[in-house]
Protein backbone atom coordinates (compact mmCIF):
# COMPACT_ATOMS: atom_id res chain seq x y z
CA UNK A 1 0.00 0.00 0.00
CA UNK A 2 1.25 3.50 -1.03
CA UNK A 3 -0.03 5.51 2.21
CA UNK A 4 -1.60 5.16 5.97
CA UNK A 5 -2.96 8.30 5.61
CA UNK A 6 -5.50 10.22 3.45
CA UNK A 7 -5.86 13.86 4.30
CA UNK A 8 -9.36 15.39 2.46
CA UNK A 9 -10.42 19.01 1.71
CA UNK A 10 -13.83 19.38 2.39
CA UNK A 11 -15.49 21.79 0.13
CA UNK A 12 -15.31 20.61 -3.82
CA UNK A 13 -14.02 17.56 -3.01
CA UNK A 14 -15.98 15.87 -0.75
CA UNK A 15 -19.05 17.70 -0.23
CA UNK A 16 -20.47 19.90 -2.85
CA UNK A 17 -21.22 22.99 -0.33
CA UNK A 18 -21.50 25.80 -2.89
CA UNK A 19 -25.67 26.96 -3.43
CA UNK A 20 -25.38 26.98 0.62
CA UNK A 21 -22.30 29.00 0.65
CA UNK A 22 -24.12 31.32 -2.31
CA UNK A 23 -26.89 31.56 -0.18
CA UNK A 24 -25.61 32.66 3.18
CA UNK A 25 -23.21 35.31 0.95
CA UNK A 26 -26.18 36.85 -0.48
CA UNK A 27 -28.40 36.78 2.24
CA UNK A 28 -25.62 38.65 4.33
CA UNK A 29 -24.98 40.94 1.29
CA UNK A 30 -29.02 41.55 1.20
CA UNK A 31 -28.92 42.21 5.15
CA UNK A 32 -26.64 44.50 4.55
CA UNK A 33 -27.89 46.69 1.53
CA UNK A 34 -25.36 44.99 -0.70
CA UNK A 35 -26.10 43.43 -4.05
CA UNK A 36 -26.37 39.64 -4.43
CA UNK A 37 -23.40 37.46 -6.36
CA UNK A 38 -24.11 34.64 -8.97
CA UNK A 39 -23.08 31.01 -7.68
CA UNK A 40 -21.00 31.42 -10.21
CA UNK A 41 -19.21 34.53 -8.64
CA UNK A 42 -18.98 32.77 -5.45
CA UNK A 43 -17.38 29.65 -6.78
CA UNK A 44 -14.06 31.80 -8.08
CA UNK A 45 -14.52 33.34 -4.34
CA UNK A 46 -14.11 30.45 -2.23
CA UNK A 47 -11.19 28.64 -0.83
CA UNK A 48 -9.94 30.46 1.17
CA UNK A 49 -11.53 31.12 4.23
CA UNK A 50 -14.79 32.91 4.79
CA UNK A 51 -12.79 36.51 5.46
CA UNK A 52 -11.50 36.07 2.10
CA UNK A 53 -15.01 35.09 0.52
CA UNK A 54 -16.76 37.75 2.03
CA UNK A 55 -14.17 40.27 1.25
CA UNK A 56 -13.90 38.97 -2.17
CA UNK A 57 -17.84 39.31 -2.47
CA UNK A 58 -18.63 42.77 -1.43
CA UNK A 59 -18.25 45.57 -3.53
CA UNK A 60 -14.57 46.74 -4.06
CA UNK A 61 -14.85 49.94 -2.14
CA UNK A 62 -16.71 48.74 1.10
CA UNK A 63 -14.23 49.17 4.26
CA UNK A 64 -13.29 47.22 6.90
CA UNK A 65 -16.76 48.13 9.34
CA UNK A 66 -18.83 47.22 6.49
CA UNK A 67 -16.97 43.65 5.98
CA UNK A 68 -16.71 42.86 9.70
CA UNK A 69 -20.84 43.32 9.47
CA UNK A 70 -21.52 41.35 6.41
CA UNK A 71 -19.26 38.51 8.07
CA UNK A 72 -20.82 38.10 11.22
CA UNK A 73 -24.03 38.28 9.24
CA UNK A 74 -22.69 35.37 6.92
CA UNK A 75 -21.49 33.65 10.03
CA UNK A 76 -24.95 33.85 11.81
CA UNK A 77 -26.41 32.73 8.91
CA UNK A 78 -24.08 29.72 7.82
CA UNK A 79 -24.61 28.42 10.64
CA UNK A 80 -27.90 27.37 10.80
CA UNK A 81 -27.95 26.32 6.84
CA UNK A 82 -24.74 24.97 6.28
CA UNK A 83 -26.73 21.89 5.25
CA UNK A 84 -29.91 22.69 3.33
CA UNK A 85 -28.50 21.63 0.22
CA UNK A 86 -25.03 20.54 1.17
CA UNK A 87 -25.02 16.86 -0.45
CA UNK A 88 -21.14 14.71 -0.59
CA UNK A 89 -20.50 14.25 -4.29
CA UNK A 90 -21.77 10.76 -5.82
CA UNK A 91 -19.26 7.68 -5.14
CA UNK A 92 -17.46 9.78 -1.80
CA UNK A 93 -19.24 7.88 1.02
CA UNK A 94 -18.59 4.72 -0.47
CA UNK A 95 -15.04 5.69 -1.00
CA UNK A 96 -13.96 6.61 1.83
CA UNK A 97 -15.66 3.06 3.44
CA UNK A 98 -13.31 1.60 0.68
CA UNK A 99 -10.00 3.32 1.86
CA UNK A 100 -11.40 2.63 5.32
CA UNK A 101 -11.81 -1.27 5.38
CA UNK A 102 -8.58 -1.27 3.36
CA UNK A 103 -6.85 -0.04 6.68
CA UNK A 104 -6.10 3.58 5.80
CA UNK A 105 -6.80 6.44 8.27
CA UNK A 106 -8.87 9.52 6.98
CA UNK A 107 -8.73 13.05 8.01
CA UNK A 108 -9.84 16.36 6.88
CA UNK A 109 -8.51 19.77 6.45
CA UNK A 110 -10.83 22.73 5.15
CA UNK A 111 -10.36 26.85 5.32
CA UNK A 112 -13.65 26.29 6.38
CA UNK A 113 -14.98 27.89 9.58
CA UNK A 114 -14.00 24.78 12.11
CA UNK A 115 -17.58 24.57 13.17
CA UNK A 116 -18.90 24.26 9.96
CA UNK A 117 -16.16 21.36 9.40
CA UNK A 118 -17.17 19.54 12.22
CA UNK A 119 -20.67 19.91 11.67
CA UNK A 120 -20.99 18.73 8.14
CA UNK A 121 -18.46 15.76 8.84
CA UNK A 122 -20.99 14.58 11.78
CA UNK A 123 -23.79 14.91 9.63
CA UNK A 124 -22.32 13.34 6.02
CA UNK A 125 -19.41 11.51 7.08
CA UNK A 126 -20.37 9.85 10.59
CA UNK A 127 -17.23 7.40 11.49
CA UNK A 128 -15.74 8.22 8.84
CA UNK A 129 -12.78 10.13 9.71
CA UNK A 130 -10.09 9.55 12.63
CA UNK A 131 -9.31 13.89 12.89
CA UNK A 132 -11.36 16.49 11.38
CA UNK A 133 -10.18 20.24 11.42
CA UNK A 134 -11.39 23.71 10.03
CA UNK A 135 -10.21 27.19 10.35
CA UNK A 136 -9.58 28.33 13.92
CA UNK A 137 -8.24 31.83 15.45
CA UNK A 138 -4.64 31.62 15.94
CA UNK A 139 -4.06 28.77 13.31
CA UNK A 140 -2.46 29.79 10.31
CA UNK A 141 -5.31 28.73 7.35
CA UNK A 142 -4.33 26.66 3.91
CA UNK A 143 -1.93 27.13 2.09
CA UNK A 144 -0.13 27.16 5.27
CA UNK A 145 0.89 23.62 5.99
CA UNK A 146 0.12 23.91 10.12
CA UNK A 147 -3.44 21.99 9.82
CA UNK A 148 -1.70 19.52 7.83
CA UNK A 149 0.80 19.04 10.31
CA UNK A 150 -1.45 18.85 13.18
CA UNK A 151 -3.02 16.01 11.27
CA UNK A 152 0.24 14.31 10.87
CA UNK A 153 1.28 15.03 14.30
CA UNK A 154 -1.78 13.83 15.82
CA UNK A 155 -2.04 10.43 14.05
CA UNK A 156 1.67 9.81 13.91
CA UNK A 157 1.91 9.22 10.12
CA UNK A 158 5.11 10.42 8.63
CA UNK A 159 4.88 12.73 5.35
CA UNK A 160 6.04 9.82 3.07
CA UNK A 161 2.76 7.75 4.22
CA UNK A 162 0.55 10.63 3.50
CA UNK A 163 -1.66 12.06 0.83
CA UNK A 164 -4.01 15.57 0.21
CA UNK A 165 -6.74 15.77 -2.00
CA UNK A 166 -8.29 18.57 -2.95
CA UNK A 167 -9.69 20.28 -5.40
CA UNK A 168 -7.91 23.96 -6.28
CA UNK A 169 -4.62 25.68 -6.69
CA UNK A 170 -4.92 26.85 -2.19
CA UNK A 171 -4.74 22.72 -1.67
CA UNK A 172 -2.17 22.04 -4.46
CA UNK A 173 0.31 24.61 -2.38
CA UNK A 174 -0.90 23.54 0.88
CA UNK A 175 0.62 20.05 0.20
CA UNK A 176 4.06 21.24 -1.34
CA UNK A 177 4.27 23.40 1.91
CA UNK A 178 3.67 20.52 4.26
CA UNK A 179 6.03 18.13 1.78
CA UNK A 180 3.26 15.87 0.85
CA UNK A 181 1.87 14.85 -2.51
CA UNK A 182 -1.39 16.32 -4.25
CA UNK A 183 -4.27 14.77 -5.93
CA UNK A 184 -6.05 17.03 -7.45
CA UNK A 185 -9.79 16.69 -8.04
CA UNK A 186 -11.44 17.68 -11.25
CA UNK A 187 -15.01 17.80 -9.72
CA UNK A 188 -15.40 20.46 -7.48
CA UNK A 189 -14.87 24.27 -7.84
CA UNK A 190 -12.06 24.78 -10.09
CA UNK A 191 -11.53 23.04 -13.70
CA UNK A 192 -8.86 20.82 -14.98
CA UNK A 193 -7.31 23.36 -17.02
CA UNK A 194 -7.14 25.94 -13.99
CA UNK A 195 -5.56 23.11 -12.30
CA UNK A 196 -3.04 22.74 -14.31
CA UNK A 197 -2.27 25.79 -15.02
CA UNK A 198 -1.53 26.07 -11.20
CA UNK A 199 0.51 23.13 -10.63
CA UNK A 200 -1.71 20.17 -10.65
CA UNK A 201 0.81 17.16 -11.15
CA UNK A 202 -1.73 14.20 -10.74
CA UNK A 203 -5.42 14.07 -11.43
CA UNK A 204 -8.28 12.13 -10.52
CA UNK A 205 -11.95 12.44 -12.87
CA UNK A 206 -13.74 10.04 -10.41
CA UNK A 207 -13.81 9.30 -6.69
CA UNK A 208 -13.08 5.55 -7.25
CA UNK A 209 -9.66 6.53 -8.91
CA UNK A 210 -8.70 7.53 -5.69
CA UNK A 211 -8.34 4.33 -4.50
CA UNK A 212 -6.22 3.10 -6.73
CA UNK A 213 -3.85 6.03 -6.53
CA UNK A 214 -3.47 5.64 -2.85
CA UNK A 215 -3.86 1.66 -2.92
CA UNK A 216 -1.34 1.25 -5.74
CA UNK A 217 -3.93 -0.62 -7.35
Amino acid sequence: MKYKLAIFDLDGTILNTLEDLADSTNHALKENGLPGRTVEQVRCFVGNGIGKLIERAVPESSDAALIRRVHEAFTAHYKVHCADKTRPYEGIVSLLRALRAAGLMTAVVSNKADYGVQALCEDYFPGLFDFAVGERTGIRRKPNPDSVLEVLTRLKTAKEEAVYIGDSDVDIETAKNAGIPCLSVTWGFRDREFLLRHGAVRLVERPEEIYGEICGI
